[in-house]
């Protein structure tokens, strides 16, 4: 539901969504919405989510306080990943390949760079 809105203004609203092919609903039971960026979420307890679909196009409308958290972004190198550069940077050990893949972000490219200087 729309702040402000009585319900008698709110049905009227439904109808003309509904001749324009609108259709609104609420979601029942949502618990919490995180929005995840790269370096944090955006987390909104007991939000109040509302679906809105236009001819079959679906918008979802959040409604609530949100809380901002800070991510510790912790790399995960595959073993594949460690070895391709262990091997390709000369031979260098499967520990240096695993920093240098960390120093790089994951970059194979870069980290190879790295340790064939």
């Amino acid at each position: 539901m729309i702040p402000g809105m009585n319900p008698k203004q709110m049905k009227q609203m439904e109808r003309q969504m509904k001749k324009m092919g609108m259709e609104m609903k609420d979601l029942p039971d949502v618990k919490e919405v995180i929005i995840r960026f790269e370096d944090k979420e955006l987390v909104i307890p007991d939000a109040e989510v509302n679906l809105m679909n236009v001819m079959g196009q679906e918008t979802y409308q959040v409604t609530g306080t949100a809380v901002e958290v800070e991510i510790d972004a912790e790399i995960v190198i595959p073993d594949e990943d460690i070895e391709m550069v262990a091997n390709q940077a000369g031979g260098v050990s499967k520990v240096d390949a695993e920093e240098a893949l960390i120093s790089t972000n994951g970059d194979l490219a870069e980290a190879i760079l790295k340790l064939s200087q």
